[in-house]
């Protein structure tokens, strides 16, 4: 098999250290909402970037963490590029002359746009925010279906700023695709996709707190990233597979969870899901399960969704049918549920997390608000073997 490069290599390696290029992410109308997922999705979790900020003129003031239901992140929002500038973190002053000196505000490093709209487009603001930002001297990240570098008026305002643009959708050259080649029988670990019953319904963020509580609980796992807002946040392995030519999709995919595995020969490899197998619009799950051929899956569902998220005439499917669907598509098992608990209470989850344990005999859990020790929870009772005290001394 062809050596498959990094998803992402022209962007910073993910670090958890203090030394992460700084960003704001622009968010302009939809933070917090499902337009806004990139967004979201950076300010609970970045490996790559540090998060100064988030433009969003509707709600000015807020915290970020605090805007998404979830604890306080240290994130402003604020209503503008200026705004965001100005919040920057001064350099630490640690001498006598330096405390005498101006505090100088050291400009984010990169301005990311964190809208994820449906058609994949930028509006007339947007490409002013864009260029706005280009000014003032940041490089620009893109998950949009139109690349930057492609854009003649954008991509002249990047050559005159000496500004990097980064298309994070744009896939490799035809000529590099792969097809598949059945590699992914040679994968010799638990595969575990997180697949949903629906688009913007948390898939990405499960499969980035299960990784990470996987490893906190002593069981080495990596993730492979199936969408832009993924690849940003710092997934070392996957692809934008809604960019991929239909022709080439589960090849690329095959290819990025095979790479996953010879380079770190992991216990589990958790392969984020994109759309929903059942989605009359979707049909990246397809590619997900072909490619990936998961052991196991973990099912995303809002139970206080009604519709679609983006076809409000499509009712939402019952987790039920969508499990079913799963296990005969893909020939595999669903063994446990997450909650996305949009439009709901701490009571309303509980009681929805009992009901599917009795109507589906799995686990469920929202986690969210239950903590990501419950979907460790579900993969051991599934695969008691991975637990550390499972493994035989000396082996």
């Amino acid at each position: 098999m062809r050596p498959v490069p990094p998803p992402v290599s022209a962007l910073p390696a993910p670090t958890s250290a203090d030394s992460r290029p700084t960003a704001v992410v622009y968010c302009e109308g939809n933070f917090a909402r499902i337009d806004g997922k990139t967004a979201n999705g950076l300010v609970r979790s970045s490996e790559r970037y540090r998060i100064v900020a988030v433009i969003d003129s509707t709600i000015d003031g807020a915290d970020a963490g605090l805007a998404l239901g979830d604890v306080a992140a240290g994130i402003p929002v604020v209503d503008s590029l200026s705004a965001a500038l100005a919040v920057a973190a001064p350099a630490p002053r640690d001498s006598l002359e330096s405390l005498a000196a101006p505090v100088p505000t050291p400009t984010p490093d990169v301005f990311i746009f964190g809208l994820a709209p449906l058609s994949g487009l930028m509006s007339l603001a947007d490409r002013a925010a864009v260029i706005e930002a280009i000014g003032a001297g940041l490089d620009i990240v893109s998950g949009l279906h139109e690349f930057l570098e492609d854009d003649a008026e954008i991509s002249a305002h990047a050559q005159k700023a000496g500004v990097a643009l980064h298309d994070i959708r744009r896939p490799r050259p035809t000529r590099d695709l792969r097809m598949f080649d059945g590699a992914i029988d040679g994968v010799d670990c638990l595969r575990i996709a997180i697949l949903g019953t629906d688009g913007a319904i948390g898939k990405r963020t499960t499969a980035t707190l299960l990784t990470a509580a996987l490893k906190d609980a002593g069981v080495h796992a990596v993730m492979v990233g199936t969408g832009q807002t993924g690849l940003m946040q710092g997934a070392k392995y996957g692809v934008a597979l809604d960019a991929i030519p239909a022709q080439f999709g589960v090849g690329e995919l095959e290819g990025a969870v095979v790479a996953a595995w010879e380079a770190e020969r992991p216990q589990v490899i958790v392969v984020e899901g994109q759309g929903a197998l059942s989605h009359p619009a979707y049909l990246s799950s397809t590619v997900v399960l072909r490619a990936s051929r998961p052991q196991a899956v973990i099912l995303q569902h809002a139970p206080g969704r009604t519709v679609l998220s983006d076809y409000p005439d499509v009712a939402m499917p019952q987790a039920a049918d969508e499990l079913a669907l799963i296990e005969l598509f893909g020939r595999t098992r669903v063994i446990g549920l997450a909650i996305n608990h949009e439009g709901m209470g701490h009571t309303e989850v509980a009681a929805s997390a009992a009901l599917y344990e009795f109507e589906l005999g799995i686990p469920a859990a929202d986690p969210l608000w239950d903590g990501a020790e419950r979907l460790v929870d579900m993969v051991l009772q599934a695969y008691p073997a991975l637990a550390p005290e499972a493994t035989p001394v000396g082996s």
